[in-house]
């Protein structure tokens, strides 16, 4: 992490996603080596267990997907990593930093309704989601003029 930038990745989803990838594998591993086993009378071949062992890190590597959320904020605005894809946004264009009630995690409230989701930062994590929102609303507010809001 530089000086100056929040870096913040969700715990609890890491823990779950690394051990339900190494357990993938070794199920999988398992029933690889015991296939040629059955008394089914179905003959399984080499290439059936290879095929065992494929499908588990497969399975293992959409499950390390969960491990890829990241949020990053700087001066120059706020990078959002989930499991697919990262977008990097402009302090300009975050009106807010929300936690909705209910929510699995926090979000980036963009102008006309939009906004992301934030992954990273997840209800799950307890104390520790509340130290990170609280954190990302300092930078927010570090980086952001205060903005004109509207009368009643």
């Amino acid at each position: 992490m530089n000086a100056g930038v929040l870096e913040v990745r969700p715990r609890r989803a890491r823990r779950v996603a690394l051990a339900a990838a190494v357990l993938l594998v070794v199920v999988f591993s398992v029933v690889a080596v015991l296939l040629r086993r059955t008394p089914t009378g179905v003959y399984f071949r080499f290439s059936d267990q290879v095929a065992m062992v494929v499908l588990g890190l497969l399975l293992a590597g959409a499950a390390l997907l969960f491990t890829r959320p990241r949020v990053r904020a700087g001066v120059e605005g706020v990078a959002v990593r989930n499991l697919l894809g990262t977008r990097m946004v402009p302090w300009e264009l975050v009106l807010r930093v929300s936690f909705p009630d209910g929510a699995p995690w926090a979000r980036l409230e963009l102008p006309e309704d939009e906004y992301i989701a934030v992954m990273a930062i997840q209800s799950a994590d307890g104390r520790h989601a509340v130290q990170a929102i609280r954190a990302l609303r300092a930078v927010h507010a570090e980086h952001t003029a205060p903005r004109e809001t509207p009368g009643p």
